[in-house]
């Protein structure tokens, strides 16, 4: 039987992306993404405040790229991938990071600062199907386009 490791995510982005290049000019890029569960306020009164979770993204590749040009902190955006777990040893002691390798980015939203003059974008969140409005210049990217 196969079995599936897929992660699909939309959130804001914590920070600008941090790009650098391997010896064979190979992009890598990482930023972390936050996803929040809004509280609630349960039966008996007890409010539950909201949580949120921090997700480090990587990008390979052209995607890297990509988002050295397009993503910044205050975005939000649908992201899909796979998880990958990196062990290494530090100072004596095993150490274990979950990282969300992307595969596909879509921008949801642009804060102000980010639009073109001449762009029109609501302030809604638009479904992760739903393509950005017409005259908006950040393509998709998917894994595909990379290889």
């Amino acid at each position: 039987m196969s079995s599936v490791n897929k992660v699909i995510l939309v959130g804001n982005v914590g920070s600008d992306p941090e790009v650098r290049y391997l010896d064979r000019g190979t992009a890598i890029a990482n930023f972390n993404l936050a996803t929040t569960e809004r509280g609630y306020t349960m039966q008996n009164g007890t409010q539950v405040p909201d949580r949120t979770e921090w997700h480090p993204i990587v990008l390979w590749r052209n995607l890297a790229e990509w988002a050295e040009k397009y993503v910044r902190k205050g975005m939000k955006l649908y992201v899909e991938g796979k998880l990958q777990t990196r062990t290494w040893e530090k100072d004596g002691q095993v150490r274990r990071k979950t990282e969300i390798i992307a595969e596909n980015i879509q921008v949801l939203y642009r804060p102000a600062e980010y639009r073109s003059p001449n762009t029109q974008v609501e302030e809604q969140v638009a479904e992760p199907t739903t393509s950005l409005p017409e005259g908006n210049n950040i393509p998709t990217l998917e894994i595909d386009d990379i290889f």
